[in-house]
């Protein structure tokens, strides 16, 4: 990389810094902190929601699947989120955010306690906090392999780089900051996947997203190829479905952070129409890849490959500063969601002065918990090596959480679950979990869409069968459940005022 390159990504790290210091002026406290008290709007919350999706893994080993197999890429992923998250836009999104309206929520799985019990929230809790902190350092891995792909650069400084300046924004400016950036970093990946695009069709001419599949290898250009079965399609957009509605905790937190649930539902139809679109057009470059930089024996390689042999000096370090914002957009929310989990419903429990502390001191708390997380995450990126951890690792965490966490979490929320208890919340949370456990490691050659799908299943189906066959119906629960059905009534200009400056 050239000194311009250089410039291009410092200038990048500079502007992002500079809006986590903006944002710390609109943090006053937790609920600031966590869902900005609902005042992003709609369309800001859809494009975070969107970005918060995307990691240098795309680029890494996304980018290998298409390269080795084509066009099935967007088909087993963009194409399954985008559904499943439109499909959430009307039975999940408005219901979180009346969550925070309605009950003061900060934190997705806050309600569980009322919902459920509180031996129920602290499993899913602990569990999914666990979890996650490996999910996220596969991330780190993930945009160190590009470091070093384009710079040289060893793992542990990539992952060193990647983590302190996710650190230096999420921590000072919590969710303002990380959608703020987000919106940034959308703009980078913008310009960035346009600039790829047109030196691909430099390169090939421009009427190559239409000429070229014939010059690809046989199959790339088949919706299904290689390991991606139309079974694992389906299981994906099960799995998707929940993890993109709120599963993956972070991304129900943009849901909770908008003005209302009619807002929400906006913000996930932006964001599924964004996902059904946009990944295409970047895929674009990764699938035309076997035509410029044939032969690569690691698919892995070969974005790096096309950037550093179609891109000049300065638009090397543009796209090394995408590669970095597609990372910490999806790490920086997820950050801000666990750190939230960890300060709203594990602590208080661990510690029950933490219920004590005021604003200002729970607010220190979560920027501390923040900074703690993010450097355990970075610990495990660095001990593990990364080799052969990024794709496996995502899609097994993917595996094991998804089911058992989300199921009880967000089925908890429908009217039509409203009879479903603790305890079967809890055997669907173990039998996912168990189930995982046996495809994965005791069953041998399962196919990846047994392992995908197969425990979220059995959490849903153990949920539905336990329920009916136990079912344990409560007037508090009712009350909360049917309490999401609406937005509450419009606060009045001067209650509204005092609420803000409070």
């Amino acid at each position: 990389m050239s000194v311009l390159d250089w410039a291009v990504v410092a200038a990048y790290f500079l502007v992002i810094v500079g809006i986590g210091w903006w944002s710390k002026n609109r943090v006053h406290d937790v609920a600031d902190f966590f869902t900005a008290r609902g005042r992003i709007p709609w369309w800001l919350s859809g494009i975070s929601h969107h970005m918060s999706g995307y990691s240098a893994v795309m680029f890494v080993a996304f980018a290998a699947v298409a390269y080795d197999y084509g066009f099935t890429v967007y088909v087993w992923w963009a194409l399954t989120i985008g559904l499943g998250i439109g499909i959430g836009a009307f039975v999940f999104a408005p219901r979180w955010n009346r969550l925070r309206a309605k009950h003061g929520v900060n934190s997705p799985l806050e309600y569980l306690a009322r919902r459920y019990n509180l031996p129920t929230q602290q499993v899913l809790a602990y569990s999914g906090a666990a979890l996650k902190v490996v999910d996220i350092a596969a991330k780190w891995v993930a945009i160190s392999v590009l470091l070093q792909g384009f710079a040289d650069i060893p793992l542990a400084w990539g992952i060193v780089i990647a983590g302190i300046g996710t650190m230096a924004y999420v921590a000072i400016g919590g969710i303002w900051a990380d959608v703020l950036t987000d919106m940034g970093q959308f703009v980078i990946q913008a310009v960035a996947g346009f600039v790829m695009l047109v030196a691909v069709g430099a390169r090939l001419g421009f009427d190559y997203p239409w000429a070229m599949w014939g010059d690809l290898p046989d199959g790339h250009g088949d919706p299904i190829a290689g390991p991606v079965t139309t079974t694992l399609v389906l299981a994906f957009l099960l799995v998707k479905t929940f993890e993109y509605n709120g599963g993956m905790w972070n991304l129900a937190q943009r849901y909770m952070a908008s003005p209302s649930g009619s807002a929400a539902r906006r913000s996930a139809l932006l964001s599924s129409a964004l996902w059904l679109v946009w990944p295409f057009i970047l895929f674009l470059p990764m699938f035309a890849a076997p035509l410029i930089v044939p032969g690569l024996t690691n698919g892995e390689e070969s974005y790096v490959a096309l950037a550093v042999e179609l891109l000049p000096a300065g638009l090397i370090g543009l796209m090394l500063a995408g590669f970095f914002s597609h990372t910490m957009a999806m790490v920086g929310s997820d950050c801000n969601v666990i750190t939230a989990v960890i300060t709203r419903d594990i602590a208080p429990v661990l510690v029950p002065r933490v219920k004590q502390l005021g604003a200002a001191a729970q607010l220190v708390m979560a920027r501390v918990t923040t900074v703690l997380f993010v450097t355990l995450s970075m610990t495990i990126a660095i001990t593990t090596g990364g080799e052969g951890f990024v794709l496996d690792t995502v899609v097994q965490l993917v595996a094991a959480t998804m089911g058992p966490i989300s199921i009880p979490l967000m089925l908890g929320l429908l009217p039509w679950f409203r009879r479903v208890g603790p305890t079967a919340a809890i055997v669907s949370w173990a039998g996912g979990l168990g189930v995982w456990y046996v495809v994965r490691y005791v069953v041998d050659g399962a196919s990846e869409s047994a392992i995908v799908g197969l425990p979220l299943a059995t959490s849903l189906v153990l949920y539905t069968v336990v329920g009916l066959l136990r079912p344990e119906p409560s007037a508090e629960r009712d009350a909360l459940i049917d309490s999401l059905n609406t937005d509450p009534d419009p606060e009045p200009p001067n209650t509204k005022t005092k609420t803000l400056t409070n």
